[in-house]
């Protein structure tokens, strides 16, 4: 039994054994599934597309008109005699003030205050010297001076800029004229009603009348003095550099051996810097000797945007031989000159009536502009005779405006 179990068992080892053995047509063949060496496809990948935006057309900021103001209908806040906005418009709700200051004796200059005038007038009073008419209108000056007298010119100015009009006395014929005049509630001399606005100040023993055109309206309404804005249309103002005119880098005004002065064109501020005598000089021009002049009260040189010199006809108004007592025909126009931007306009002055201020036409009639800022006017004599040199090389030009008598 023993012997049968051996050998089943070993029958079944050779039957295992059998059925392993390669070749065997009894087997079966395992199968081995092929690796797949295929490239998967390629995802499609869409492309992210940005969009560049259209390079935009520059904008072009068209250059700016200039802005002209006047002769007429002036916007709230312009200075109709400067062209220049204020900073508080308030204060155009007045009359001009009028100051009449002098420039002789040499002693007492520089002069208080004169560097903050709208307008300046400088005209020849007798015996060779001049004197100035100063308009404070687009804002005051706490002291000008030294005042002094008036004369028939001043006639003009105040119905020109119907102001009020601070001066210190006059010659008998004109102060009768002032008093019957239509303004002569508003002349302003030296006297308690007017303190502390109208007052005498001491430097250096100098004892000079003064006044503080700020605290004169309190004054004025104190003393009841019709303080209305007037009508001062008829100045016309572009800062564009007029077409035409010569070189006008130089400009002197001489009107007598004692008073001569000159304008010097400033190109880094625009503006003509004065320059006025400190010798008499008997030559005619040849030693003539200048000094800057500056503002005592502001310590600024004494500079001006526009200088015009004006020609009119001087008359005797005092027949006595040794009298020099004289006014000007400044109604209807007449020949003049402005000096503006470093350059020399020839153009006709203009007041066609008495209440008209005092302006600027070219050869058509046409309103000539003055440039925004201060107006210096040099009235001169009729007969002054108008030159001009080179100065350099690079074709700059002295011009020389020398004041003769017409009477």
């Amino acid at each position: 039994m023993a012997t049968l179990k051996k050998a089943f068992a070993l029958f079944l080892v050779v039957t295992l054994l059998a059925g392993c053995a390669p070749g065997n047509p009894g087997s079966t063949t395992p199968t081995i599934e092929a690796t797949d060496t295929s490239v998967p496809p390629t995802a499609t990948i869409t492309p992210t597309v940005t969009e560049i935006p259209p390079t935009p057309t520059p904008t072009v900021t068209p250059t700016p008109e200039p802005v002209v103001f006047g002769p007429a209908d002036f916007p709230e806040g312009v200075n109709p005699l400067t062209g220049l906005e204020v900073e508080d418009p308030d204060i155009l709700d007045r009359r001009p003030v009028i100051v009449k200051v002098q420039n002789l004796p040499r002693t007492d200059r520089p002069q208080f205050g004169l560097s903050l005038a709208d307008l300046v007038y400088e005209y020849y009073t007798e015996q060779g010297t001049t004197r100035f008419t100063a308009i404070y209108y687009g804002q005051d000056a706490e002291l000008v001076a030294p005042i002094r007298s008036a004369r028939f010119f001043d006639i003009h100015i105040n119905e020109m800029y119907k102001g009020v009009f601070v001066f210190g006395g006059a010659y008998y014929l004109l102060l009768n004229r002032l008093m019957e005049s239509d303004f002569a509630d508003k002349l302003i001399i030296e006297a308690d009603r007017w303190l502390p606005a109208v007052r005498r100040f001491d430097p250096g023993a100098r004892n000079y009348l003064s006044v503080d055109t700020a605290a004169l309206q309190e004054v004025l309404e104190k003393n009841n003095v019709d303080n209305t804005r007037p009508n001062l249309d008829g100045m016309l103002f572009s800062p564009e550099v007029p077409d035409g005119g010569e070189d006008g880098s130089q400009v002197i005004a001489r009107f007598s051996a004692a008073i001569y002065n000159r304008w010097d064109y400033d190109p880094e501020t625009g503006r003509y810097l004065r320059f006025s005598d400190t010798e008499n000089d008997i030559t005619g021009g040849e030693n003539e000797v200048y000094e800057q002049l500056t503002d005592a009260l502001t310590e600024q040189p004494i500079a001006a945007d526009n200088v015009v010199i004006v020609l009119v006809r001087y008359e005797i108004r005092d027949p006595r031989a040794d009298a020099e007592v004289l006014d000007m025909q400044l109604l209807g126009q007449g020949p003049a000159y402005i000096a503006r931007d470093g350059k020399l306009y020839e153009v006709q002055w203009q007041r066609l009536n008495r209440d008209s201020v005092l302006t600027l036409v070219d050869a058509e009639g046409n309103p000539f502009p003055f440039k925004p800022g201060q107006t210096w006017f040099e009235i001169m004599a009729a007969n002054t005779t108008v030159t001009s040199t080179d100065t350099d090389d690079d074709g700059k030009l002295l011009w020389r405006f020398d004041f003769h008598s017409d009477w």
